[in-house]
């Protein structure tokens, strides 16, 4: 269950960071603030279902380091959505929050699906 939860605030989490950046190409800017602030939500599931499925590693689990690293790596990618999302807002340049999506998004995955076990 903690898995799934998980994946699927991810992926809404990042069908909304693209939704925001449809909204402000649009000039929807009121639309796109609240849907902003609907993303820091699932910031806030993603982030407390990811502390469930490390927690586990905590209780003798093995690979403990690398389920931490996942961690750091995971707010990583939060704070790189987060970059793009309100650099956007302000008409700034967007690509090197962009490149920190794509690497902490490709860490994250490989540590998640190739590496740890659970």
């Amino acid at each position: 269950m903690g898995t799934s939860l998980h994946v699927a605030s991810w992926i809404i989490a990042f069908v909304l960071l693209f939704a925001i950046i449809f909204l402000y190409n649009k000039n929807n800017d009121r639309v796109a603030n609240i849907i902003h602030m609907i993303l820091r939500l699932f910031y806030i599931f993603i982030l407390i279902t990811g502390i469930q499925l490390l927690w586990p590693y905590f209780q003798g689990g093995t690979m403990l380091l690398t389920a931490i690293t996942k961690g750091f790596v995971g707010i990583w990618l939060i704070g790189a959505m987060e970059m793009v999302s309100v650099r956007f807002s302000k008409n700034e340049d967007t690509r090197g929050a962009w490149i920190q999506v794509a690497i902490s998004f490709v860490i994250t995955l490989i540590l998640g699906y190739g590496i740890l076990p659970m």
